[in-house]
């Protein structure tokens, strides 16, 4: 009587795209912890499980293709986050936005600090080049839902500093075992650029505008109204001043 043999798992083989998003996969993990000089197209088949020759097969043009196309990936699905309709109060337009984006940061964080971390150590002016596309379609999506057609060098500049402070809090919060919840950084985000706009909306006319075109469209429950009553001790504090 014979032993029966036990059945094997059968092997599938994977699709171009399916092998391409396992090797990319592989390499934002890498990326993400490591300057791209320090990585090697070894360490990428070793993490993806297949053999290096292989991983030239996709990627011909060896370890700087393979990061390029790391990171235009992860640039890609997250500048879509701040692709939001232009509907109801523009501080619920930027609280929705601020959900996507760090439900992206969240379930892709390997290609988030990838694609951040590893945009200050790029090997190529190509790579820079997509990071910094990234933060400008997010800054140009930023003014659209505040209103500002034609914004003036110090709006863009706020807006713009903003992005910055959302990518090194994002950044911050990755390392900080992503706390406090998103939620609470979300609300912290969208109370930081509303302070930004108040501040620069004294001195500046153009910012100053933009902030009385939001106005008539908030409610008292959106953002902006919630920080407003959570200010009036403050403002009242203040008044002696006056």
């Amino acid at each position: 009587m014979t032993t029966p043999v036990p059945a094997t798992r059968g092997y599938r083989r994977l699709s171009v795209e399916e092998r391409r998003g396992q090797l990319l996969s592989a390499s934002l993990r890498l990326f993400a912890h490591r300057a791209p000089d320090e990585v090697s197209l070894d360490d990428v088949a070793a993490a993806a499980g297949v053999s290096r020759p292989l991983v030239y097969r996709y990627f011909p043009g060896g370890k700087p293709q393979l990061y390029e196309t790391a990171l235009r990936s992860a640039a890609e699905v997250l500048q879509r986050c701040f692709t939001e309709p232009q509907s109801g109060p523009p501080t619920e337009r930027l609280a929705r936005v601020l959900d996507s984006y760090l439900v992206f940061v969240d379930q892709n964080d390997a290609g988030f600090s990838a694609l951040l971390r590893g945009g200050s150590v790029v090997e190529t002016s190509r790579t820079d080049t997509i990071v910094d596309g990234v933060r400008r379609a997010a800054a140009e999506q930023i003014l659209s839902h505040l209103g500002a057609d034609r914004p003036g060098p110090r709006l863009r500049m706020l807006v713009r500093t903003w992005i910055a402070v959302v990518e090194a809090s994002s950044l911050i919060w990755l390392d900080e075992g992503k706390q406090p919840p998103a939620h609470e950084l979300r609300a912290w985000l969208v109370d930081h650029l509303i302070a930004l706009l108040a501040v620069s909306a004294a001195t500046d006319e153009d910012v100053a505008g933009a902030i009385g075109g939001l106005m008539v469209l908030e409610r008292p429950h959106s953002p902006v109204g919630r920080l407003a009553r959570g200010m009036l001790p403050v403002v009242s504090g203040a008044s002696r001043l006056l």
